[in-house]
C-alpha cells in the first residue's frame, strides 16, 4: 500500500485523486509520522459500507440466536405476510 505525507496531500491532491481513480488502491496519509487517514475512491468506500452493513446484520442475527430470540419458519412466514400487507 502506498503511503504519503499530509503535506503531499495538500500540495498534490489532484494528482493523488487521479492515482486513486486509476489504480483503485487506497493511500495511507501520515501526519507527524503517524497514520492519520486513508484516501480511497468512492466505489471502494461504498462497497466497504455495504459489506459492513451486511456483517452487522449477521452479527445481530447471531446475537438474537444466542439470546434465544428465534421463531419457527411458520411464525416467520406469518409475520412477513402481515408486514407485507
Amino acid at each position: 500500500m502506498r503511503t504519503e505525507l499530509v503535506t503531499t496531500l495538500k500540495r498534490q491532491a489532484t494528482d493523488l485523486l487521479a492515482d486513486i481513480e486509476r489504480d483503485r488502491q487506497p493511500i495511507l496519509i501520515t501526519q507527524h509520522g503517524l497514520p492519520s487517514a486513508y484516501l480511497v475512491d468512492v466505489e471502494t468506500y461504498e462497497t466497504l459500507l455495504s459489506r459492513m452493513a451486511m456483517l452487522e446484520g449477521i452479527a445481530r442475527g447471531e446475537q438474537a440466536i444466542a439470546e434465544g430470540r428465534t421463531v419457527t419458519h411458520d411464525q416467520a412466514k406469518d409475520r412477513l405476510a402481515r408486514w407485507l400487507r
